[in-house]
């Protein structure tokens, strides 16, 4: 990792819900998130990814614990709504656009809070719009565009204001394999060609080997924290994480069918 500025950190990071019977969904979290690195934040459902992300783009309070964008403790932020809309873009699985705006016009949202004349919004709209691969598309509206097509609107969209990080929950979870891989491969070049500081939650292995850097959440906590050279290594990495992986770690009770193997896939995960 290069020694880039720090733009996100969580300090303690905690997040719980319900009085009755509390749930952690955020438990001490502690991250550090440089300029210009593309992360994967993964995990099984309920592990508080999302809740993560609700945290670092500023939709939800913590319970305990602190969030900091580029040095600033979001507790300072007077104005979280003004604070959002220059420095977090978002991505959501469900693409949000308004359908009755076209592409060129649903890119061009975000600026209205901007002093830019009407022509330099269009402008900056149409080259977001070419940068993603939509520039015969800029007339049509929502319906008229594949479902890829929708949510490359949407990250064009997302970098309309120059944020300082972009966040995408889930950003492919209704596309279909071709679609989400091009997706990925889009938000990948980004990073490299633009220097767009990324944070994706996926439950996709295939995406998230996509980045340059792993967190994978559990039961609220970081489990792990890696740059896997491949999509192998990745999975040794989750497998090792896994309540099954714990038992052949710690010498347990394992089935029947891997004691033979277990030795050898001890040391495989040791060195993991």
């Amino acid at each position: 990792m290069t020694e880039q500025e720090i733009v996100v950190e969580t300090r303690k990071l905690t997040r719980i819900f319900g009085a009755v019977e509390p749930v952690r969904a955020l438990d001490g979290v502690d991250i550090v998130i440089r300029a210009e690195e593309f992360v994967a934040v993964v995990g099984p459902s309920g592990s508080g990814k999302s809740t993560l992300l609700n945290m670092l783009g500023a939709l939800d309070l913590p319970s305990s614990g602190e969030v900091l964008i580029s040095g600033v403790s979001l507790q300072e932020v007077r104005n979280l709504d003004r604070f959002r809309s220059k420095t977090v873009g978002f991505v959501f699985q469900m693409h949000n656009l308004i359908p009755t705006l076209t592409a060129l016009e649903n890119v061009a949202v975000p600026l209205y809070e901007t002093r830019m004349s009407k022509a330099a919004r269009r402008a900056r709209a149409a080259e977001l719009l070419g940068l993603v691969g939509l520039q015969q598309r800029l007339k049509s509206l929502p319906s008229q565009l594949s479902g890829g097509e929708r949510q490359r609107v949407a990250i064009a969209r997302a970098l309309a204001n120059e944020p300082t990080i972009v966040l995408a929950d889930e950003p492919t979870g209704n596309l279909d394999s071709k679609a989400t891989e091009a997706i990925m491969e889009l938000l990948a070049e980004l990073n490299r060609t633009q220097g767009t500081t990324l944070i994706v939650v996926t439950h996709n292995t295939q995406s998230a080997n996509m980045a340059r850097r792993i967190i994978t959440l559990r039961d609220g906590k970081v489990i792990s924290d890696t740059v896997p050279k491949d999509a192998f290594a990745r999975d040794l990495i989750e497998f090792r994480h896994s309540g099954l992986g714990q038992v052949v770690m710690e010498d347990g009770q394992v089935p029947e069918r891997l004691m033979e193997i277990a030795p050898a896939l001890r040391e495989l995960l040791r060195k993991a």
